[in-house]
C-alpha cells in the first residue's frame, strides 16, 4: 500500500515537472520561428533576384548581340554602297572626259575637213581662172585694135558686151585685176621684166603694165607683168 502511494507521488511530481516546462512554437506546432522564416525568405528573394539579374543580363546580351551584328552589317553594306557610288562617279567622269575629247576631235576634224575642202575648191577655181585669163587677154587685144570710129558698130559693141559680162562674172567669184601702173613695185604682186628711165616717175615705180595680173580671194593667180623705173 505504501509502495503504491510512493509511485503515485512520483508520477504526480513528474507531471508537475512537465507542466512547468516551457514548449517552443515549433515543438508545439512543428513550425519554424518567424525570424528564421523571414531570413530564409530573404535568402530566397536574393536568390530569385540574382536569377532575375542573370536572366536580364542574358536577355540584354541576347538583344545586344543582334543589334551590334545588325549595325556591323549595315556599316559594311553602307561601305560597299559608298565604294560602288565612288566607282560609278569615277566611271561617269571618265566617260564624260572621253566624250568631250571625242567631240573636240570631231570638231577639229570637221574644221580641218572644211578647210581642206575650201582649199581644194580654191585650187580648182584658180586652175579654171588661169585657163580663162588668156581668153580675157585676147578679148582685150581684139578690142584694142578696133578703131574709135567702129566702136559703135554691132560687131565691136557685141564683143565689148561679152568682155564686160565675162569680167563681171569673174569679179563675182572673187577674181580681181592687180593695180600696177603708177604703183610702187611689189614683188608679191608684180613681175618686173624690164627697167626703164623716166623723168616723171621715181625709181622703183611701175612705169607700164605689159600684162594684167589677177588675184583670187587675195591669192595671186597671175602676177602682173610690168616695167619698172630704174
Amino acid at each position: 500500500m505504501s509502495k503504491l502511494k510512493d509511485e503515485e507521488i512520483k508520477d504526480t511530481e513528474e507531471l508537475n515537472t512537465d507542466e512547468s516546462k516551457t514548449f517552443t512554437t515549433e515543438e508545439l506546432f512543428g513550425e519554424e520561428p518567424a525570424d528564421k522564416a523571414e531570413g530564409d525568405n530573404a535568402k530566397d528573394d536574393d536568390a530569385d533576384k540574382a536569377k532575375e539579374g542573370d536572366a536580364e543580363k542574358s536577355e540584354t546580351a541576347e538583344t545586344a548581340d543582334p543589334d551590334d551584328a545588325g549595325k556591323d552589317r549595315k556599316d559594311k553594306k553602307a561601305g560597299k554602297k559608298d565604294k560602288k557610288q565612288d566607282a560609278l562617279k569615277e566611271k561617269i567622269a571618265e566617260l564624260e572626259d572621253t566624250t568631250k575629247r571625242q567631240l573636240a576631235e570631231f570638231e577639229n576634224f570637221r574644221r580641218r575637213t572644211e578647210k581642206e575642202k575650201a582649199t581644194m575648191f580654191d585650187m580648182g577655181v584658180k586652175s579654171v581662172v588661169e585657163k580663162i585669163l588668156p581668153v580675157v587677154d585676147n578679148f582685150e587685144r581684139g578690142l584694142a585694135t578696133v578703131p574709135s570710129d567702129d566702136t559703135e558698130k554691132a560687131f565691136a559693141d557685141g564683143m565689148s558686151k561679152i568682155y564686160k559680162q565675162l569680167m563681171d562674172e569673174l569679179d563675182k567669184i572673187g577674181v580681181k585685176p592687180i593695180e600696177a601702173k603708177g604703183k610702187e613695185f611689189d614683188p608679191n604682186l608684180h613681175n618686173a621684166v624690164m627697167q626703164v628711165a623716166s623723168d616723171e616717175l621715181e625709181s622703183g615705180i611701175v612705169a607700164e603694165e605689159l600684162q594684167k595680173g589677177y588675184t583670187y580671194h587675195d591669192t595671186v593667180v597671175r602676177h602682173a607683168m610690168v616695167s619698172v623705173v630704174e
